[in-house]
């Protein structure tokens, strides 16, 4: 119950909130730079080869309008298709919601690496200071993952309790890590803008 009840109050970028092409053209430039800075500040590195990127509402309306852009869509169908997709990546004030991807440059190195960490989608966790861990929930959308090897890209959910959130809005840190016997790693803290922008997800 409570799962669907938590999608049914996702808030949600629509229709009218998006940009026609022609707008999106000239708004662009500034809006990527806005883009850019956030997605920094909202990103956790965890070594070398693992990114989180803590999605939000402008990141998501910005990925729609991108994909509008090079799809040159124009039709309510396929702008309605744009918003199914990327809705469901947006905090709904009980969570955090975040991209997953594993970065290696080298291509053989990365199918190593895929193929020695399948799972590790479900080891990703956050732990608030002073409450117990949270392990994400992973690709609710499509299995990403098979027998043989992750995918380079996962899309996560951390569901956070009303503790969580009154200690994290009281000044608690938060801790980030994976526990993949493959890829040990951990975050102690964040920085105290990524944890900032993170705060104005909950409500």
């Amino acid at each position: 119950m409570n799962e669907e009840m938590k999608e049914t109050k996702m808030p949600k970028i629509k229709r009218e909130q998006l940009m026609s092409l022609e707008a999106y053209h000239k708004a662009r430039p500034q809006m990527r730079e806005q883009v850019i800075k956030m997605r920094k500040i909202r990103t956790v590195s965890l070594g070398e080869h693992l990114n989180l990127i803590f999605e939000n509402e402008f990141l998501m309306q910005y990925q729609i309008q991108e994909m509008l852009r090079v799809e040159k869509t124009f039709t309510d169908e396929g702008i309605h298709d744009e918003l199914d997709a990327y809705n469901p990546l947006i905090p709904d004030g009980s969570n955090f919601k975040a991209t997953m991807m594993l970065e290696y440059p080298n291509e053989a190195d990365r199918k190593i690496a895929l193929g020695k960490m399948v799972g590790i989608e479900h080891k990703m966790f956050i732990e608030i200071e002073g409450q117990t861990r949270v392990y994400g929930i992973a690709d609710e959308d499509l299995e990403r993952s098979t027998a043989d090897k992750t995918s380079a890209v996962h899309f996560i959910r951390f569901e956070l309790t009303s503790d969580m959130k009154r200690a994290l809005q009281a000044g608690a840190q938060m801790m980030v890590g994976c526990e993949h016997t493959e890829y040990p790693m951990h975050v102690e803290m964040l920085e105290p803008e990524t944890l900032a922008s993170l705060l104005t997800d909950l409500s």
